[in-house]
């Protein structure tokens, strides 16, 4: 256990997944534990049911005392509250030490920890290379952890770590923003597109919060960053990491890097063939890169060959990410709740073969979804919206001279007009473009329900 925490007087600031994990945590490594939650009417007492040792936890609900803030040596972020908050900036200039949840699981993990971030892509990428990783170890002593912004916190299972523990860790723009010693072994930036810009405020800011990933990497340490991409392409420049660049453009001139690229229909590894494109089961070129980025860490790590291989070519489509639901009457059904994002969507776009009936809309992030309907290139023959940016996206079709367009109550609603409107030789996809929290508790929610109203049709 780190000096920093023992004895300490703690502040988790949330009481979501994030926030009770790194609380519980920070109780069984002998912080003094205060959870706190702006949102006054939550249940303390359900809250309390969650930990073992709840007898030692304070719950603070609604607003932080005066005596309580003085008290505080340590806070603790959930990725969901930002640096601007209020009391985050009162507590800063007290000089409050300020960190966050993912720091916290790296500071108090052993063993590996591999790191993935981007705008798209994580998920899937994460996943994968878990996957790869889990085969690797299989039959040796180390265990390999999923952690992160994939699902269960960093923090529920750093006590679970040892030094041969491979940690694989999805990691959100949120998160970086608290870092301070995080350091993979190796990390990966998939891509930089528009998102979030209501947190960050810009592009430049969302850029430099992901480039984080590598701040503390030296010339042990890999990271691999996306050759196509401007952004993440440039982030090679003044990198103490060893840089390994992906690429779907065929063989690049990159002098002096590894590379991973596509070749005559398949992925190679500095030339050498590692996976047939024809045998991996992924929808959409965008999947080829995140088989491309997890090929490069794998690689970096030591994988042979044949357990990459034989992995990419046994996985299928995480839950979310242009998920197959089903097919009714010659219609194909995708699930691509993940899409929160114009940028996601429209790869999941892209990816549809077959005409495509489109259900977007949601919360308002603040994007721009000119793009997302020039994406449309033919292929969507009717979008159907939902949520609160549906009037935005609506009058950004119709200046793009797209006005197949219809307003829907609700998911359900719209799943049922796709269903009057779908043909047989037809595709439906969600794929929203749009965070989900206008509407429901998150885009795994939303994910669900419209397969179970497609499940019901």
């Amino acid at each position: 256990m780190s000096n920093r925490y023992r004895d300490k007087n703690c502040l988790v600031f949330g009481t979501g997944v994030s926030g009770r994990a790194a609380a519980g945590l920070l109780l069984k490594n002998g912080a003094r534990v205060t959870l706190f939650d702006e949102n006054g009417k939550i249940d303390s007492e359900a809250l309390r049911a969650g930990f073992d040792n709840a007898e030692k936890l304070n719950i603070v609900l609604g607003t932080l005392a005066e005596e309580e803030k003085k008290e505080t040596d340590i806070l603790v972020l959930s990725p969901g509250v930002p640096l601007d908050n209020p009391l985050v900036k009162e507590l800063s200039k007290r000089g409050v030490y300020v960190t966050g949840e993912i720091e916290l699981g790296f500071e108090l993990s052993r063993g590996d920890l591999l790191a993935i971030t981007g705008t798209n892509g994580k998920t899937t990428t994460t996943t994968l290379l878990g996957e790869i990783m889990k085969a690797y170890s299989d039959g040796t002593d180390r265990n390999v952890l999923v952690v992160g912004n994939i699902g269960d916190p960093y923090t529920l299972h750093a006590d679970e770590t040892t030094d041969t523990t491979i940690t694989v860790a999805e990691i959100s723009s949120f998160q970086l923003e608290t870092i301070h010693a995080f350091k993979p072994r190796i990390s990966a930036v998939l891509n930089v597109t528009p998102d979030h810009l209501n947190r960050h405020h810009s592009m430049e800011n969302y850029a430099a919060v992901k480039k984080r990933i590598s701040e503390n990497q030296d010339k042990d340490d890999t990271l691999v960053l996306n050759y196509d991409d401007p952004v993440t392409r440039a982030m090679a420049e003044e990198q103490s990491a060893d840089v390994v660049f992906f690429t779907g453009q065929g063989v690049p001139v990159i002098e002096k890097r590894d590379f991973v690229h596509i070749l005559d229909g398949t992925i190679c590894y500095n030339g050498s063939r590692i996976v047939d494109i024809d045998d991996i089961q992924l929808l959409g070129r965008h999947n080829l890169e995140n088989v491309m980025a997890a090929v490069a860490m794998a690689m970096r790590f030591g994988v042979p060959d044949d357990v990459i291989r034989d992995t990419v070519r046994n996985f299928k489509a995480v839950e979310h990410r242009i998920e197959y639901v089903r097919t009714l009457n010659g219609v194909d059904y995708y699930n691509d709740s993940k899409g929160t994002n114009p940028d996601a969507a429209i790869k999941a776009v892209e990816a549809m073969i077959k005409p495509t009936v489109l259900i977007g809309g949601g919360y308002d992030k603040k994007s721009s979804y000119d793009e997302f309907i020039e994406a449309f290139d033919g292929k969507v023959k009717l979008l159907i919206l939902i949520g609160e940016t549906a009037e935005a996206i609506k009058e950004c079709a119709l200046r793009h001279g797209f006005g197949a367009v219809i307003m829907a109550d609700d998911l359900c609603d719209a799943v049922n007009i796709a269903y009057d409107n779908a043909r047989d030789g037809d595709a439906v996809l969600l794929s929203p473009a749009c965070a989900s929290w206008d509407m429901f508790k998150n885009y795994e929610e939303r994910g669900r329900l419209f397969k179970e109203y497609v499940s019901s049709l």
